[in-house]
C-alpha cells in the first residue's frame, strides 16, 4: 500500500501508518510512504490508515484510509465436500486484469495452484471434491500486464512491451515454532516442534536441520537433517552421538533450496550422566614384599559426577583370591597390604558415577620386586602385505616385571634410512598376551620399515630392531581430482581443468596414472563418452565435438595400474551459442494475392537450434533470377507465418525461412518452395518504336509487357490523330505472338496517337502510348541540357536529377538514358536506358554515401541516339551510418577484473563518412537464467533474449586509429558478452557478431622473477626462476615455457633450437636440467608462465665449458668388472690454476648420447671408483667420462670409456658349463656305485676264529662297501670312514664266535655318533685319536638272523666293537702306526650327532657335521714302521679333530676310527677286487 503524499521540504514529512487505529512499522520503507506486506495472511486483514504530518510544524496532519480484504471461505450449503470462497475486487495496478490465480495448501503443505484461470470479474468460486476432516487455507493472486508507458502534456504514449518475469525463491523468515528439546539418554536429544506458516517458508519447504553446539565452542555445530512431513502438525527429530552428561545448545530451522531460515531461539540442555570411562595413568610406588602404593589420575571422560573408585587387586590367574575396596572420589591413591612375597598380582581400578562402575584399568605386578622399565620385541616378521595393511608377528620382549599395557607400532614411510624420522602408525591396549598385531591405515605403493615398541606401567620400552622394508600393494586412488571447472571455449567445445592428485595420492605406479574424463548431455539418458589421459601432471582438456548451445554434465576420475578412483562431483557446463544449424520444418506457401503470399513453417529442431531462437527470416527471389534474395524478418518466436507483400503478378518465387539467433543467422530450410503470385491484368507493353515511317503508312514494333502478369491472349493497337476524338480511333486486335503492326490509310505530314496494350485472362491491361509523324523528314533528337541536382535533393544514397529535353528531330523522343561517373577516377555507368519521355527528371539511386558524382544524359527516338549532354557539376553524396561493423580479431582475459578486445575496422567504403571513433558494448550473461529460457521458450513463444539479460553498457572510444582496448572494471568469475560498433556523424554502425570471454583469470602480467642459469658441468646448465609476483599472476600457474637457443644461430627467422614446458605442482622446486649442450656456446633462455596461455618472457643467458682456470681432462677412463660391481680407473690430467678438489663422473646410454652426473662428489685423491650395477638399468649399455673440478669451476670431460654393459654377471655355479661339469661327475659316480654292487656281489666272506675268552671276536674281517659308502639323501656318495658300535643284539658274529654274513649297512637315519676315547681295554695298545659309530638296535633289520642270534644278556657290558675285532691284533695296529715318513695316508675324516642325554654331558661342544671326500682308490699298504703321532687335521677344516687318548677306566667303552685302507689285517691279504677299491 502506498500513501500518495508530499510536501516541502520532503525530508520533513512524517508518515504514521496504522491498523486497526494501532501504529504499524513492520516493512515501512521510501520516507515511511510504502507499506510493503509480504506473504499476506488471513491475519493481515484490517482498516489501514495513513497519516502525512510535517515534523516541527504546525500544519496539521492529514490521513486516508482503505480496507485491506482476505478471501472468506464458507462451507457450501449445496454441495457436500466443498467450500464457497469469496473475495474483493483486487486493484489492478493501473493495467487491466487478466485473471486470477488461486492456490490451496492442505495441512500445512507447500502451496499449489488449485485453479490458474479464474475470470478477472469474479468475485467468488466454488471448490469442490475436497477431502472431509482436512484443513484447507486459499489465497489468491491477480494477474495483470505489466507496460510501461511515457506520458507529457500532450498525453500517453505507446506502452512498451509486455515483461513477464519470474521471481525465485527465498529462504524462510520465521523459524519453526514451539521448539521443545529434551534429552532421551547419555548421547541422544529430543526435539519437537511445528512448522513455521507456508506464507513465510518463500519457496518449498526441502525440510529442518536439528542443530546442537556446546557453549564453548559455538563453530562446532552437529546438524541432523529431518524431512519434512505434511501430515503431522508437531514434528520429532533426533541428534545423537552426542558427548555424555555434556551442556549443548539446540536449535531448529527450516530451509529451502536457496538457503536455511533463521535459527529458533537456543535452548540449553545436558546430556545424561553415564559410567565414566578409564582412569588415568595408572601407576605403582612403594613396592614392598607384602605391601605396595597404587596411584591414578581422574579420567578423561567422567560422564557424570565421580562417586568414587573401586580398586581390586588378585593372584594373577585366580579370581578366588580377589580383594576388593571402594573409595571416595577425592582419593587418588591407596597402599595393598597383605600380599604374599614374590607373587604375580593383578590390580584393577575403576571410577564410578551414579550410573554404575566405570572401565576398569589393569595391570599386573610381583610383590617385592619394583616394576621396571620393558625391553624392546624381537624377532619382528611382516605377513599378509596388503594395500592398506600388513600383520606383524613379533616376540615380546622383557616386560619388566609387570604386564605389557600397551605396544607401539611406529613406521619409516616413504624414505627409508637410518636418519628418517618414525612416526606411531598404530597401537594396540591391554592385550598382554598378543604376539601379532594388524597396522591399518597404511598407503598403498608405499614402503615402510617397521619397529616396536612396549609399554608397561613404567614406561615405554626402546625400540625393537627395524624390521625389513617392505612395499605396501597397490589400490585405485582414494580420491578425486580436485577443484573441476568447466568453461565454455567455443560453439562445440568445453574447457575442463583440475588439480592433479598428489603423489602420495597416486596409491600405485606413477607411470600408470591418469585420468578419465566422463561427459554426457546434462538430464540426458543416451551415451556416455568418455576419454582417458594417461598423464599424471596435466591438468586440463578440451572436451571437443560436441553439440552447439547444449548443457554438458562432466566428471573426472583418477585411474591407476590397479583401478579406478572415486568420480569427482559433476561440474556443468554448456557450449557457445551458435546459429541454427538447420531451418524450420514444414515450410509451405500460398498465394493470396497476385502480390503476395502466405508463408508458413514449424519449430526448428530442437538438436539443431544451437542457441535462442530471436526469430526469423523469409529468404525469397524469383527464381532463375541472379538479384540478391529478398529477406522479411519476423521478430521473436511465437510467429511462424508472414504474408509476404509487394511482390511481383505472376512470378515464379523460391521461398525459404531461416532462424536467426543473437550470433546470427542459421541455415535456410531446404528444399525452397516455389510458388507463384496470382496472375493480374497485364502491364504496358514496351519497347515501342517505328523504325518505318511514310507518308500514309507508319510500321510500329514492340516487346512483351515487363510484367506481364500472366499470359498473354492478346494484344490490342488503338490509334488516331492526335486532335481527334478518341471515339474516331481504329482499333485492331492482334494474336499474342504479334510482334509489329502496319498502320495505312493516314494522312501525310500527321501526328497520330497510337495505344498498344496486352491482354490476360484478368482482362486488359494498361496501355503503351507513343506518338508519330506521317513525314520522311526525321532527325535525331537533340542533347538535353546539362543537368542539374539541387542541393537539397542530395541525399546519401540517391539525388534527383533534372534537365530540359532537347529538339525531338520531328521524332518523338522514346526514353533516355542516365549515366554516372565515381570521381576521381572512375567510367561512365548506366544508371538506366529506360526513362520515360514523358519526364524530365530521375531519381538516381545505389549510390555510395560521402562520394563525388558526375552525370549525363541522352534522348533516343525512333532515328536512333542523341549526344551525351554536358557533364553535371560534382556532386557530393551525404554521409550516412556505417553499414558495416568491425571484425572482432580476439577478447581475451587481460587481468582478473579486465579483458583486452583486438579487432579490424571496416574498410573505408563501408563506413559512409568520416569514421569517428568505436563503440564497445558489454553485459553479462546469467546462464543459470538462460538454462530455465530455453525451457521457458516451449510455453512462453513471446519471450526474447532481451528478456533475460541486462542491457548493454557502452564504452565510446573516440579514437579512430585504435585497433586494441582494455575493457577493464568488470566482475571476477564472471561471463561477458561483447560486441564492437564504429561511428561517425551520422550514426552507428551495426555490430558485431557477439564474442564470449570468461573474466576472472588471465595471462600473467607480468615475467617469471629470479631466473638464475649456473653450470653443473660444462656441457649441462641448471636453470632456476621464481613465479611471478602474485598480483600479476592472474590465476594458477599452470606451467612454464622455456626457450633456449644458441646465441650465434639468433637470427629473424631461426632462433629457437628447443623448446622444453616444465609443469608445476603446487609449491614444487621450480627447476629443469639441460643436459648435452655444446661445449664453449653461449646460450639464451626465455622464459614465460601460463595460466590461460602464455605471458611476457624473461631472459638470461650463459656461456658453457670450462671457465679459465678450470683443469684440463682426466685420461680416458677404463673399466673393470667385479661380479655386480664396475670399477672405473682414470688418470689424473692438467689441474688447472688450482688444486683438484673432486671429482664428477658422468654416465650415458649408449644409445641416447645425453650425458647426466652419476657420482657428484669424489675425492680428490682417488683415481678409481667403483659403482653397483644396480644405480643402473640393467642390460643397457654405458660409456662413462670423468670430468674434474677445482675452484674456479667444471673442467673439460674426459674422453668417454669403452662401451660396457649394466648386465649382472651370474655366479659360477649358476653358469651352464658349471651345471655340464656336476652331471658329468653324477653320472661317473652313478656308474661307479653300479660298479661297487658288482664287486660286492662277488666278494668272498672271510672269517677267523674267535679268542677264548669272556668274549666273542673276529681277527680279521674286511669292511664291506655298505659300511664306507651311503647315499646322503641325493647327494654325492660320501665316505664313511666312522667306526659303529654294535648294540646289544649284535647281528655281526654267531654266537658260536665266527661271523657267517657281513653286518647290515644301516640307514643314514638309524646312526649316532660319538667322540668318546677307546676303552681303557685297550689303552696300551692305542695311543691315538679315536671316533665312534653307533647303531640303535630297534634299527637292525631282522633279516639278518633268528630272533635267537640277536638275544643277548641286556646285563652284559658292551664292551666289544666291530672294530675292536681289528684293533685286537696288534700287527694290524702296528702297520697303521708304523707308517714311514713321507708316506701319505688320507686323514680320518668324522663327524658326530649327539647321543643320548648321558653320554651328551661327557661332551663340550660336539664338532659341526663335515661333507665327507669322495670315495678314492687305494692300493693295500704292505706294513712298514711308522713313527708315533695323532691324526692329521688340516687348519680350517670343519672336520673335527679326535682328541688325544687318555688314561679312562677299564668300563669306558671306546672305539678306534680308521681310514679304510688300515682295516685289513696284516697276515692276510685283501681279497682280489677289494684292493682295488680300498
Amino acid at each position: 500500500m502506498e500513501c500518495v503524499a508530499n510536501a516541502r521540504p520532503l525530508v520533513k514529512m512524517n508518515i504514521t501508518w496504522r491498523k486497526n487505529g494501532v501504529v504499524v512499522s513492520t516493512g515501512i520503507r521510501d520516507f515511511s510512504r510504502r507499506l510493503v506486506i509480504g506473504m499476506p495472511a488471513v491475519s493481515d486483514s484490517g482498516y489501514y490508515e495513513c497519516e502525512a504530518s510535517l515534523r516541527s510544524s504546525s500544519v496539521p496532519s492529514v490521513s486516508a484510509g482503505a480496507y485491506l480484504h482476505n478471501p472468506v471461505a464458507v462451507l457450501s450449503t449445496s454441495e457436500k465436500r466443498a467450500i464457497n470462497l469469496t473475495w474483493a475486487q483486487a486493484f489492478d495496478g493501473n493495467s487491466p486484469l487478466i485473471r486470477y490465480i488461486m492456490e490451496v495448501s492442505e495441512n500445512n503443505a507447500p502451496w499449489t495452484v488449485l485453479l490458474a484461470n479464474i475470470e478477472p470479474e469474479s468475485t467468488g468460486v466454488v471448490v469442490g471434491a475436497l477431502i472431509p476432516a482436512r484443513s484447507y487455507q486459499f489465497r489468491l493472486c491477480a494477474v495483470n500486464d505489466i507496460e510501461v508507458a511515457s506520458y507529457n502534456g500532450a498525453g500517453r504514449g505507446t506502452y512498451s512491451h509486455k515483461v513477464t518475469e519470474w521471481t525465485l525463491q527465498g529462504v524462510p523468515t520465521v523459524p519453526p515454532g514451539n521448539v521443545q528439546a529434551e534429552a532421551v539418554n547419555s548421547t541422544a536429544v529430543r526435539f519437537t516442534w511445528t512448522a513455521p506458516s507456508p506464507q513465510f517458508i518463500n519457496g518449498i519447504n526441502q525440510g529442518y536441520k536439528l542443530l546442537a553446539w556446546e557453549p564453548s565452542r559455538p563453530n562446532e555445530v552437529t546438524v541432523v537433517l529431518v524431512r519434512p512431513n505434511f501430515q503431522d502438525s508437531v514434528h520429532v527429530g533426533y541428534i545423537s552421538g552426542l558427548k555424555k552428561f555434556t551442556d549443548y545448545y539446540s536449535s531448529v530451522l527450516c530451509f529451502t533450496t536457496p538457503g536455511d531460515g533463521p535459527r529458533s531461539p537456543p535452548q540449553r540442555i545436558r546430556t545424561h550422566e553415564d559410567t565414566p570411562g578409564a582412569v588415568g595413568h595408572l601407576s605403582f610406588t612403594d613396592i614392598l614384599d607384602t605391601s605396595l602404593k597404587v596411584s591414578w589420575e581422574e579420567p578423561l571422560e567422567k560422564n557424570g559426577f565421580l562417586t568414587g573408585y573401586r580398586i581390586s587387586w588378585e593372584e594373577f590367574n585366580r579370581t578366588n583370591t580377589r580383594v576388593t575396596h571402594y573409595l571416595p572420589n577425592l582419593t587418588q591413591e591407596y597402599r595393598v597390604t597383605g600380599l604374599t612375597a614374590l607373587t604375580t598380582y593383578t590390580i584393577q581400578v575403576a571410577a564410578m558415577t551414579s550410573k554404575g562402575q566405570g572401565q576398569l584399568s589393569a595391570s599386573t605386578i610381583s610383590s617385592g620386586v619394583p616394576p621396571e622399565l620393558p625391553g624392546p620385541p624381537t624377532n619382528l616378521a611382516i605377513s599378509d602385505i596388503s594395500p592398506r595393511s600388513v600383520n606383524l608377528q613379533f616376540k615380546p620382549g622383557y616386560d619388566g616385571k609387570t604386564s605389557i599395557s600397551r605396544w607401539l607400532v611406529e613406521a619409516q614411510i616413504g624414505i627409508i634410512g637410518e636418519n628418517e624420522e618414525w612416526l606411531t602408525v598404530q597401537e594396540l591396549a591391554n592385550e598382554p598376551d598378543a604376539r601379532s598385531l594388524e597396522v591399518f591405515d597404511l598407503n598403498p605403493y608405499t614402503f615402510y620399515r617397521f619397529r616396536m615398541r612396549q609399554v608397561n606401567i613404567v614406561g615405554t620400552s626402546p625400540p625393537s630392531q627395524p624390521s625389513r622394508k617392505i612395499q605396501t600393494l597397490q589400490a585405485p586412488p582414494d580420491i578425486s581430482p580436485a577443484n573441476v571447472t568447466l568453461r565454455t571455449a567455443s560453439e562445440t567445445s568445453l574447457w575442463l581443468r583440475w588439480v592433479p592428485l598428489p603423489e602420495w595420492e597416486y596409491n600405485g605406479n606413477p607411470d600408470l596414472v591418469g585420468y578419465r574424463i566422463q561427459y554426457s548431455k546434462a538430464g540426458s539418458k543416451g551415451s556416455v563418452l568418455s576419454h582417458v589421459i594417461m598423464d599424471r601432471l596435466e591438468r586440463e582438456f578440451t572436451v571437443e565435438d560436441l553439440e552447439e548451445w547444449t548443457e554438458y554434465e562432466v566428471r573426472v576420475q583418477a585411474i591407476n595400474g590397479i583401478g579406478s578412483g572415486p568420480w569427482s562431483l559433476a561440474v556443468h557446463g554448456r557450449t557457445r551459442e551458435s546459429v541454427p544449424s538447420s531451418g524450420p520444418t514444414n515450410v509451405s506457401a500460398f498465394a493470396t494475392t497476385s502480390s503476395s503470399i502466405l508463408v508458413r513453417w514449424g519449430e526448428v529442431q530442437e538438436a539443431d537450434r544451437n542457441g535462442l531462437i530471436l526469430g526469423y527470416k523469409v529468404v525469397y527471389k524469383e527464381k532463375d533470377s541472379d538479384t540478391t534474395p529478398n529477406f522479411w524478418a519476423v521478430e521473436g518466436n511465437n510467429t511462424h507465418s508472414v504474408q509476404l507483400s509487394g511482390l511481383g503478378k505472376y512470378v515464379l518465387y523460391e521461398i525459404q525461412v531461416l532462424a536467426f539467433t543473437r550470433i546470427g543467422d542459421g541455415r535456410s530450410s531446404s528444399p525452397h518452395i516455389l510458388e507463384r503470385t496470382l496472375d493480374d491484368v497485364p502491364g504496358p507493353p514496351v519497347g515501342i518504336l517505328f523504325p518505318e515511317v511514310r507518308t500514309t503508312s507508319v510500321r510500329l514494333i514492340w516487346q512483351p509487357p515487363a510484367q506481364p502478369n500472366g499470359i498473354i491472349l492478346a494484344y490490342q493497337i488503338t490509334y488516331r490523330r492526335n486532335s481527334s476524338s478518341s471515339n474516331a480511333a481504329t482499333v485492331d486486335v492482334l494474336s499474342p505472338s504479334a510482334r509489329q503492326y502496319t498502320a495505312t490509310g493516314l494522312k501525310p505530314e500527321t501526328v497520330y496517337v497510337f495505344r498498344l496494350t496486352a491482354q490476360t485472362r484478368k482482362g486488359w491491361g494498361e496501355a503503351a502510348e507513343a506518338l508519330v509523324v506521317t513525314t520522311e523528314k526525321r532527325a535525331r533528337p537533340q542533347p538535353t541540357s546539362r543537368p542539374t541536382v539541387p542541393q537539397e535533393e542530395v541525399q546519401a544514397r540517391r539525388v534527383l536529377l533534372s534537365w530540359e529535353p532537347g529538339s525531338d528531330g520531328l521524332s518523338p523522343v522514346r526514353y533516355y538514358t542516365v549515366q554516372y561517373k565515381e570521381l576521381p577516377d572512375s567510367n561512365w555507368t548506366v544508371h538506366s536506358a529506360s526513362v520515360s519521355h514523358e519526364t524530365n527528371s530521375h531519381i538516381v539511386n545505389r549510390l555510395k554515401p560521402f562520394t563525388s558524382y558526375q552525370f549525363r544524359v541522352k534522348a533516343t527516338n525512333d532515328i536512333g541516339d542523341s549526344r551525351y549532354s554536358e557533364e553535371s557539376e560534382a556532386i557530393t553524396t551525404l554521409q550516412d551510418a556505417p553499414d558495416k561493423a568491425p571484425t572482432i580479431l580476439s577478447v581475451t582475459p587481460h587481468t582478473t577484473t579486465s579483458v583486452l578486445v583486438r579487432w579490424q575496422p571496416p574498410s573505408e567504403d563501408h563506413i559512409n563518412g568520416v569514421l569517428l571513433g568505436f563503440r564497445v558494448r558489454y553485459r553479462e550473461l546469467h546462464y543459470d537464467r538462460l538454462r530455465s529460457f530455453s525451457v521457458r521458450t516451449v510455453n512462453s513463444p513471446s519471450a526474447n533474449w532481451a528478456d533475460l539479460t541486462a542491457p548493454y553498457s557502452i564504452r565510446n572510444l573516440s579514437e579512430s586509429s585504435l585497433t586494441q582496448y582494455e575493457l577493464d572494471n568488470l566482475s571476477k568469475h564472471k561471463r561477458y558478452e561483447i560486441r564492437l560498433s564504429v561511428y561517425n556523424a551520422v550514426g552507428e554502425g551495426p555490430s558485431s557478431t557477439p564474442q564470449e570471454v570468461f573474466v576472472g583469470e588471465a595471462v600473467p602480467t607480468a615475467a617469471p622473477q629470479s631466473v638464475v642459469v649456473q653450470s653443473s658441468t660444462a656441457t649441462q646448465l641448471d636453470v632456476t626462476w621464481d613465479p611471478p609476483p602474485p598480483d600479476a599472476q592472474n590465476g594458477d600457474i599452470q606451467g612454464y615455457k622455456i626457450y633456449f637457443w644458441e646465441f650465434q644461430l639468433q637470427n629473424e627467422t631461426e632462433r629457437v633450437s628447443k623448446i622444453v614446458t616444465v609443469d608445476v605442482k603446487g609449491s614444487a622446486p621450480l627447476w629443469m636440467k639441460i643436459k648435452d649442450l655444446a661445449d664453449g656456446v653461449t646460450y639464451s633462455f626465455r622464459i614465460r608462465a601460463k595460466t590461460l596461455t602464455y605471458g611476457p618472457e624473461i631472459e638470461a643467458n650463459i656461456t658453457t665449458g670450462p671457465g679459465e682456470g678450470a683443469p684440463g681432462p682426466p685420461g680416458e677412463p677404463f673399466i673393470s668388472r667385479h661380479g655386480t660391481a664396475l670399477t672405473l680407473h682414470w688418470t689424473s690430467g692438467d689441474h688447472g690454476r688450482a688444486p683438484i678438489t673432486r671429482y664428477v663422473i658422468e654416465a650415458r646410454p649408449s644409445d641416447e648420447g645425453l650425458w647426466d652426473i652419476l657420482v657428484k662428489d669424489i675425492p680428490k685423491e682417488v683415481t678409481s671408483y667403483t659403482l653397483n650395477l644396480d644405480v643402473l638399468r640393467e642390460g643397457v649399455t654405458y660409456d662413462f667420462r670423468v670430468i674434474a673440478v677445482n675452484d674456479y669451476g667444471y673442467g673439460s670431460p674426459s674422453a668417454p670409456s669403452p662401451s660396457i654393459s649394466a648386465q649382472k654377471m651370474s655366479p659360477f655355479y649358476e653358469e651352464w658349463w658349471f651345471l655340464v661339469v656336476i652331471a658329468l661327475v653324477g653320472l661317473i659316480f652313478i656308474l661307479l656305485l653300479i660298479f661297487i654292487l658288482i664287486i660286492r656281489g662277488q666278494s668272498k666272506k672271510y672269517t677267523k676264529k674267535a679268542d677264548s675268552g669272556n668274549h666273542s671276536s673276529c681277527t680279521a674281517l674286511p669292511l664291506t662297501h655298505g659300511e664306507m659308502v651311503r647315499l646322503d639323501e641325493g647327494r654325492f656318495p660320501a665316505l664313511e670312514l666312522n667306526n659303529r658300535r654294535l648294540s646289544g643284539k649284535n647281528s655281526f658274529c654267531r654266537k658260536n664266535g665266527i661271523y657267517t654274513r657281513s653286518p647290515p649297512r644301516p640307514s643314514p637315519g638309524s646312526l649316532h655318533y660319538s667322540d668318546e676315547d677307546v676303552s681303557t681295554k685297550y689303552n696300551d695298545l692305542i695311543p691315538a685319536e679315536s671316533s665312534s659309530l653307533t647303531e640303535k638296535p630297534s634299527e637292525i633289520s631282522d633279516s639278518q638272523g633268528s630272533d635267537s642270534e640277536y638275544e643277548v644278556d641286556q646285563s652284559r657290558q658292551k664292551t666289544h666293537s666291530f672294530v675292536n675285532h681289528y684293533i685286537s691284533d696288534p700287527t694290524y695296529y702296528n702297520s697303521w702306526r708304523r707308517q714311514q715318513k713321507g708316506v701319505s695316508r688320507p686323514p680320518a675324516y668324522g663327524f658326530s650327532q649327539p647321543e643320548p642325554l648321558v653320554e651328551q654331558e661327557s661332551r663340550q661342544h660336539p664338532p659341526p657335521v663335515p661333507p665327507l671326500p669322495p670315495l678314492l682308490p687305494q692300493s693295500s699298504p704292505s706294513p712298514q714302521p711308522q713313527a708315533q703321532g695323532t691324526l692329521f687335521r688340516p687348519k680350517g677344516s670343519r672336520t673335527p679333530t679326535p682328541s688325544l687318548l687318555s688314561s679312562e677306566p677299564p668300563s669306558q667303552h671306546s672305539t678306534l676310527y680308521r681310514p679304510p685302507s688300515s682295516l685289513g689285517c696284516a697276515a692276510q691279504a685283501p681279497t682280489a677286487g677289494f684292493s682295488s677299491f680300498v
